[in-house]
């Protein structure tokens, strides 16, 4: 994923105190170097390790919490009951140790993440030895770890300051959208963000129930409300972007505001689609990501890949859009930018960050081979990913992961799961509704409204 989209055959990369040293044949870095630790990948794909630009780790653990409902349904009759009851420092710790096993088996090298307990998240990615740009949620009213949004930005500031300058972990401040917070709060996540100089993760135009919020409390689009609040700028994420017009993505590119493409999420909540061959044709940086396990249902950004091509060939009617080495440079290169990370991550580069993936190419539905960039976004599954290097730390070698004990992450998160399976029965049969595990959509009793209703999509 360089300037010029080289493909190496063979190749091979050179790799010193968590970067990379060289890029060149094997013959030509065998002449040259001598190293300590080598992986055979003969007849695999060495490539940059892939960037999740949007996720919620800790969520794995409502994988498949009530499926094929509509977004609001979802919401109020099993997550956040299942939250309410379960999330906890505990509970975040087995998510992200169960999400971050799963993103290394899978070729995820860097994760972007919005969450509560974000300091839990941050101690599990580095002992997984994973890259994480870890954003601590700010919300308008109280959730577990914050009982106002004055707490959740003083842990936040806490959170900066305490991984601010670490080799693996970028913290960042999170305010979850325009509909869930005021403008003060919104203004003041912006503040805090520019005084600390980390990155400003927020949630965009995914439903068109926000467009409508925001036509009818501010009279214009999320978009350009949050502009008028000068919320936009570089070091700024924002996720989904699937109502956003020509005008307002013109906006956002002017401004340097990253962009999160979520298509399995968007497609499984029917959310809708996102003008992605606009937002490319504008300039406006790109990047994928697979939002949370729990309306996902998993953390393959290798699927993720697949559907974004697949998605807007079909939505355009063009089987030319998004062919597959853009979908490619989505993943990798794409998302660096996004993060205003390129000149860091993203591609197999002399003095990059060594986050580097060998994807298997011997399995018989990868047979024959003739466009290794073709397999790898039509063809290829996580599982297919055999080693997993970041920072220049082999993480995974021959498919065992070396930074976790898989056994006991499996074991405490079935344990966990039993909690929410809990949690979710009994507040269900206090509505009166079908236990959990039904795809019913009975009404919601006592569900939450206003706000609080869209909190965490």
């Amino acid at each position: 994923m360089n300037g010029g989209r080289q493909v190496l055959n063979p190749g091979a990369v050179a790799i010193a105190d968590g970067r990379i040293t060289a890029v060149d044949s094997p013959e030509r870095l065998a002449a040259e170097f001598r190293a300590s630790e080598t992986i055979d990948a003969a007849g695999h794909v060495v490539m940059p390790g892939l960037i999740n630009t949007h996720t919620h780790a800790p969520m794995v653990m409502f994988r498949g919490l009530g499926d094929d409902l509509a977004l609001m349904d979802w919401l109020n009759q099993y997550i956040f009951p299942a939250e309410a009851k379960t999330v906890s420092p505990e509970f975040v710790r087995a998510g992200a140790a169960l999400a971050s096993l799963e993103m290394i088996r899978s070729g995820t090298t860097t994760f972007v993440d919005m969450y509560y307990f974000e300091e839990e998240i941050a101690d599990v990615a580095r002992q997984a030895g994973l890259r994480g740009v870890l954003g601590q949620t700010i919300i308008q009213f109280p959730v577990p770890d914050a009982p106002t949004p004055q707490a959740a930005l003083a842990r936040t500031e806490a959170f900066i300051t305490r991984f601010k300058g670490d080799r693996l972990i970028t913290p960042a401040v999170a305010p979850h959208s325009m509909y869930t917070l005021d403008a003060d709060t919104l203004k003041a996540t912006r503040a805090l963000a520019a005084r600390h100089g980390v990155p400003l993760l927020i949630h965009l135009a995914e439903t068109r129930d926000e467009v409508t919020t925001a036509r009818e409390r501010y009279q214009t689009t999320p978009t350009r409300w949050l502009d008028s609040l000068g919320f936009w700028g570089p070091q700024t994420l924002a996720a989904h972007g699937v109502w956003v017009p020509q005008a307002d993505i013109t906006l956002l590119a002017e401004r340097g505001v990253g962009l999160s493409h979520n298509p399995e999420s968007n497609m499984k909540l029917a959310s809708g689609t996102a003008p992605v061959p606009a937002y490319l044709k504008t300039g406006v940086a790109l990047g994928l990501g697979t939002d949370g396990a729990a309306s996902n249902n998993d953390l393959d950004m290798f699927d993720a890949m697949r559907l974004a091509s697949f998605l807007h060939k079909h939505a355009t009617g063009d089987p030319t859009v998004i062919p597959a080495r853009q979908a490619l440079e989505l993943a990798t290169l794409g998302g660096a930018r996004a993060l205003g990370m390129q000149g860091e991550l993203g591609s197999l580069e002399i003095g990059k960050r060594a986050d580097v993936i060998v994807v298997g190419m011997d399995q018989a539905r990868q047979t024959p081979m003739y466009d290794p960039v073709s397999h790898l976004v039509y063809t290829t599954d996580g599982d297919d990913v055999r080693d997993t290097v970041i920072e220049g730390r082999v993480v995974m070698r021959n498919r065992q992961v070396l930074t976790l004990k898989e056994a006991d992450v499996l074991a405490q998160a079935r344990q966990m799961a039993g909690r929410v399976r809990e949690a979710v029965v009994q507040t269900r049969a206090q509505a009166g509704a079908p236990a959990v595990g039904t795809t019913a959509a009975p009404e919601a009793a006592g569900a939450p409204s206003g706000a609080a209703a869209k909190a965490r999509p």
